[in-house]
């Protein structure tokens, strides 16, 4: 599929993206990320890696669309994990009144 990342145009598909960041240690997440398998890339570390530009070329949303027209999975925010249920809070203590 022909996408547009940066004014330059990329023939690229799924199967190709995943290829391409095999391998790869996704970065600390903070911002757009997509879920490549089973780890969360910045969107940005992605747009690098399969474009070969410098991240200061494009924006997030460019290689958001592209990614997502590819069928991943993009989010605008990390995703929050599930947390544990914290223990209950202890019963407040009776009042005998004096």
């Amino acid at each position: 599929m022909r996408v547009v990342i940066a004014r330059y145009p990329f023939d690229l598909d799924k199967s190709e993206v995943e290829t391409k960041m095999k391998g790869v240690r996704p970065e600390d997440v903070t911002g757009a990320c997509v879920a490549i398998g089973r780890r969360l890339y910045p969107v940005k570390q992605v747009g690098e890696v399969i474009t070969r530009q410098d991240r200061r070329d494009f924006s997030a949303g460019e290689v958001t669309r592209a990614l997502t027209r590819l069928g991943f999975t993009c989010h605008a925010a990390p995703p929050v994990a599930p947390s544990e249920d914290p223990a209950p809070a202890p019963a407040p203590p009776l009042w005998t009144g004096a």
